[in-house]
């Protein structure tokens, strides 16, 4: 089931021009991104209510997007405007006449849209965007996306997963079985709707960090929807890792990875960053795509101590945002502070 009233990243700011459109199937439904003359963006569903025809196929003309059936013209709002096959004496007023739009707030080279289970919502009564005020630079350096073909569930929990990295990730540069030992991590809740891991050094078998120099400590953070957050600070310089994830259907994943840093050297480094990146989640989408080839008999699967434990939590986090939502009361985070233990 799709977690609905929050903020979701749709795509990035770079890759909706302006005067352009973006067409996309997120949480099931067809949505239709964008950028009006004045810059700014918009999302609309991307159906039109007359016959039915896609949007994007049509125009964007200043603040709105013009049917290309009929002309139907729609404000950024959902509201119509225009029907050109109307005469003078035709009293139709076509400003009752809405498509569901979609709140947006572009930031950090993203844009995100706040998926409702209202048609109208008023942007001025949505919550803060997650994650995002944390970043200490305005555009990433780096960004990988990928479509995984599982759910949402599966592509999230299997991202967060401790201890696959020996045997998924394995390579030469990186881990093997041989390099196997037991890691103790101080877990804490984390509000909004989620929990980290405490800030510590990394991992003594994480050989990219070393490159970094200095005394580097992280901190990773899950927050609901989808999103994780890791900050590594090496003295008072920041690298942050955001990987936003968005149910495209009940099968289908939509993955961003993004990177933000202030450390001027690593710009060498991005097309190395961009190799081993897209190595990395190569290896979790084949991995999470071979899984569902057993999947399909529906096995009954266990989750166990500790190392399954982040799973669990996030399973917690969103029956406690439904039951919250449905009591019309707070959100409780059920997670509590706990140290984990797993090899890895």
């Amino acid at each position: 089931m799709f977690l609905k009233n929050l903020w979701y990243m749709g795509c990035l700011s770079k890759e909706l021009k302006t005067g352009k459109m973006i067409s996309k199937t997120l949480l099931g439904e067809p949505i239709v991104f964008a950028r009006g003359g004045d810059g700014k963006a918009f999302a609309l569903k991307n159906i039109c209510p007359h016959r039915g025809i896609p949007f994007h196929y049509g125009d964007v003309t200043k603040n709105e997007v013009q049917c290309p059936y009929h002309g139907w013209k729609f404000k950024e709002d959902g509201v119509c405007t225009h029907i050109p096959s109307l005469t003078e004496n035709q009293n139709m007023d076509c400003t009752k006449i809405r498509v569901k739009s979609y709140p947006i707030k572009e930031k950090g080279g993203m844009i995100w849209f706040y998926f409702s289970d209202e048609k109208f919502v008023s942007s001025t009564e949505l919550p803060p965007l997650p994650m995002v005020s944390r970043l200490t630079t305005s555009t990433p350096g780096y960004v990988l996306k990928m479509d995984f073909k599982c759910s949402m569930d599966h592509a999230v929990i299997g991202l967060m997963d401790p201890a696959h990295g020996p045997f998924v990730h394995k390579s030469w540069f990186w881990r093997n079985e041989k390099s196997i030992h037991s890691k103790k991590k101080q877990f804490a809740p984390s509000d909004p709707m989620g929990f980290k891991m405490v800030r510590h050094p990394p991992s003594s078998n994480a050989k990219m960090y070393k490159l970094l120099g200095g005394q580097p400590t992280t901190e990773i953070t899950f927050q609901l929807p989808g999103l994780r957050l890791e900050h590594i600070e090496v003295g008072r310089k920041n690298i942050f890792g955001l990987t936003c994830l968005t149910p495209i259907d009940e099968n289908r994943t939509q993955i961003y990875h993004l990177m933000f840093w202030d450390l001027k050297f690593l710009w060498l480094f991005k097309p190395i960053i961009q190799y081993f990146g897209k190595i990395f989640m190569d290896q979790d989408r084949v991995a999470i795509e071979r899984q569902q080839e057993g999947l399909k008999f529906s096995p009954s699967l266990m989750l166990i101590e500790d190392a399954d434990t982040q799973a669990k939590w996030y399973f917690k986090l969103k029956t406690e945002f439904e039951k919250s939502r449905n009591e019309n009361r707070t959100f409780q985070n059920p997670v509590p502070e706990k140290l984990l233990e797993w090899r890895s």
